[in-house]
């Protein structure tokens, strides 16, 4: 970040913090973002990076449950979590003049859970709920579900909640011992937003990480190397056809992942005038909403394109899918296309650095990831680098029919 405008600190345990000051909010928000996820998981603990992020919220040795959950509300602060393939975090967002109950509270609950049974007892009901509800919900389920069709037998493709299985054998040493296999104070970022100068912020938080012992999980994350397309269609009790088209993509360090964002932002992205948008909602009905991804992992990367529709509209809503890939493939953008493509790319960027929580987040994840930040300005001279040729190849390269996997939720017959 050459106008590098967030500040670090690196404790003598690895604990990093980050901050960056906005002065006019009145808001702080912090977390902990952990290099742990969902794939760090062996075949005996799937689910359990998800479980441990329920778990942190059940009991510390200072705090039970009851006093984590109301230590913030009460000051009309919220106290969350999220598990990714790759990553834990714990954050909070609270008024600024409370960022030191935050802090705390996060810290207690990421470093000192306790894991009392009763309390896993209860959460192992809760997960299972949330896998009904998440089964009976397609449209999240099939993009979960997608996953292992592209990366087969990885950890990649494994469902982050686990299996029901799975949930209802964990007892209180698995916690333990996963968080002994895989916590890291060199992989963990301690990552804030406020009003507060960052001196400010590293008194307080040097307090309370500085002397907490130094943890050391060397591990090797199985590289993801082989890829198969697969057309797979499974029969479910819903109403409509639901569709996941995608394969493989970029790394989080190759230097073609921006541009591939681009051509997937154009294809599918947020804005009503992309073109998967326009061919199958706004020409023809056949859609609510249609969406193309990109997600990048350290290592590789997955790009989807997903969608829902009546049974009969199936056929023709994926020809249409299919017709827009060739379209990339084969006609360059025009330079007012291609002018319109960054222009929207850098207004949705700079209005997403707008919210303050997210970019808590980004800093954490950053860190982690690439050991920087990039600044926004710096991201939008890449974008304007961007040729018309370099989206072009990268369509020839990544969207090729053959190479796209295929999974269809199929409505069963009554």
């Amino acid at each position: 970040m050459e106008e590098r405008d967030y500040e670090i600190h690196q404790f003598p345990n690895g604990i990093r913090v980050v901050h960056k000051q906005v002065p006019h909010t009145k808001i702080a928000h912090c977390g902990f973002v952990l290099n742990i996820g969902s794939r760090d998981e062996k075949e005996d603990q799937r689910g359990i990076a998800h479980f441990w992020e329920h778990m942190a919220f059940k009991g510390t040795h200072r705090r039970k449950a009851f006093h984590i959950l109301n230590r913030l509300e009460t000051v009309g602060g919220e106290l969350n979590a999220y598990t990714t393939k790759e990553k834990i975090c714990f954050y909070a967002s609270l008024l600024d003049r409370h960022f030191e109950k935050a802090a705390e509270l996060l810290t207690d609950i990421t470093f000192d859970s306790v894991f009392p049974e009763r309390e896993i007892e209860k959460e192992r009901g809760v997960i299972l709920e949330e896998m009904s509800m998440y089964l009976d919900t397609p449209e999240d389920s099939i993009q979960d579900e997608f996953d292992e069709v592209v990366f087969a037998n990885h950890p990649l493709g494994v469902n982050i909640l686990g299996t029901a299985e799975s949930v209802r054998g964990f007892q209180r040493q698995d916690f333990r011992r996963f968080l002994d296999e895989n916590m890291d104070t060199q992989e963990l970022i301690f990552a804030s937003v406020s009003s507060r100068p960052f001196a400010e912020v590293l008194r307080y938080m040097e307090k309370l990480l500085r002397d907490l012992p130094a943890r050391s999980a060397p591990r090797q994350r199985m590289p993801f190397l082989q890829y198969t397309p697969q057309y797979q269609q499974t029969e479910r009790p819903i109403t409509q056809a639901h569709c996941a088209i995608g394969r493989p993509a970029f790394a989080l360090s190759d230097e073609r992942r921006l541009p591939f964002f681009m051509l997937t932002n154009l294809l599918g992205g947020p804005a009503m005038n992309s073109r998967l948008n326009l061919a199958l909602r706004e020409r023809h009905g056949y859609v609510y909403s249609v969406e193309a991804n990109y997600t990048p992992y350290i290592d590789t990367g997955l790009f989807s394109i997903y969608f829902g529709t009546e049974k009969r509209q199936l056929k023709r809503s994926i020809a249409l899918v299919k017709k827009e890939l060739k379209k990339v493939r084969e006609q360059p953008l025009g330079s007012m296309q291609l002018h319109n493509l960054k222009e929207q790319l850098m207004g949705q960027l700079a209005m997403a650095e707008e919210n303050n929580a997210s970019l808590m987040l980004l800093l954490g994840k950053s860190l982690l990831d690439l050991n920087r930040v990039e600044s926004l300005n710096s991201i939008f001279e890449r974008i304007r680098q961007v040729t018309s040729a370099q989206l072009q190849d990268l369509a020839q390269e990544m969207l090729q029919e053959a190479a796209l996997s295929f999974l269809i939720y199929w409505p069963e017959e009554d």
